[in-house]
């Protein structure tokens, strides 16, 4: 069989399950372009082996990549279309993980306060369309992609509820709003729709000539806005504080307030785990070793569970 047809034929499979598999995609077509559109069980050890290391120093990439062709040569080795698998052995040692970057109160003023200074004249974002999507992306704890595809009608400012709808792994999900974010939405709502087309199918978050916000026009406007707020990382990490640090930045914040409420963690994470669009509890527990802050609260409430006296 072509590489073509077992990566479609894959593809369709882990869709029907549920599965975006969109950046796979792109994988699958980065390595049959490399290889050619030939025989799945002709292409060699060395063909893979020359995909995965690229021509870039190694990175997590690396690891992303060899997930996508093992998940892909598995599947063809269960309908006997290899016999063999072509995978390398030997990893090479990727850089860690990237830890998000937890944006401290403070930052988040900093950053609301300059949103005028990084969406000018020239900018086609006006800055209380931003401003009101950093708000939004902080305090639902939404993904950027998530936000910026609300339209009017996902948006329900009388029960105070966010449609999210087709988000990751092809689920929706109701979003409640608290009372703040509730209120700054009404306001935005009311200055923009003075501004711009309210029809149920317009972009929530628009340009300034209707169309929707693009991720990456939103995201080149953060980067001038982490500058100009003097915001970044001191840690040597390759990366620096990113757009979609704002959803986790919202759910440590949250994660703390819960812990020094004395709040049950074990009844609230599931809910929390459900609020967020996880598909599994595990997603959600890395959040509880994201900052010292957060383990620093957890020791102390430990410390006090050990140090109550036993009930007679």
């Amino acid at each position: 069989m072509k590489l073509t047809e077992i990566i479609t034929e894959y593809l369709t499979y882990k869709r029907a399950l549920g599965m975006a598999f969109v950046v796979q995609g792109r994988m699958f077509a980065a390595f049959c372009r490399q290889v050619g559109d030939v025989p799945i069980d002709s292409i060699t050890a060395e063909q893979v082996r020359f995909y995965l290391d690229g021509d870039k120093p190694v990175s997590s990439f690396w690891e992303d990549k060899y997930t996508a062709i093992s998940g892909l040569y598995r599947f063809a080795l269960s309908r006997n279309y290899v016999s063999t698998l072509p995978l390398p052995t030997c990893h090479p040692k990727c850089p860690p993980p990237l830890v998000p970057y937890i944006y401290s109160r403070a930052e988040l003023k900093r950053l609301l306060d300059n949103t005028p200074a990084a969406c000018g004249p020239r900018v086609p974002m006006e800055a209380f369309v931003f401003r009101t999507l950093i708000l939004l992306l902080y305090g639902a704890c939404l993904r950027h992609g998530e936000a910026l595809r609300l339209t009017m009608n996902d948006v329900d400012l009388e029960q105070g509820i966010l449609h999210v709808r087709e988000t990751k792994f092809y689920k929706t999900r109701l979003v409640p709003l608290g009372r703040d974010l509730h209120e700054a939405l009404n306001q935005y709502a009311i200055k923009r729709n003075k501004i711009h087309c309210n029809e149920p199918t317009s972009p929530f978050f628009c340009f300034r000539d209707e169309r929707e916000l693009s991720q990456t026009a939103v995201r080149c406007a953060f980067r001038r806005l982490r500058k100009q707020a003097e915001i970044q990382r001191n840690d040597n990490a390759a990366y620096q504080p990113r757009l979609h640090d704002l959803r986790h930045t919202g759910v440590v914040h949250r994660l703390i307030a819960w812990y020094r409420s004395g709040a049950d963690l074990n009844l609230l994470l599931p809910q929390l785990s459900t609020y967020l669009g996880h598909i599994s509890l595990e997603s959600t527990q890395i959040y509880l070793t994201l900052t010292p802050e957060l383990l620093r609260e957890a020791s102390l409430r430990f410390e006090r569970f050990a140090m109550e006296k036993p009930h007679d």
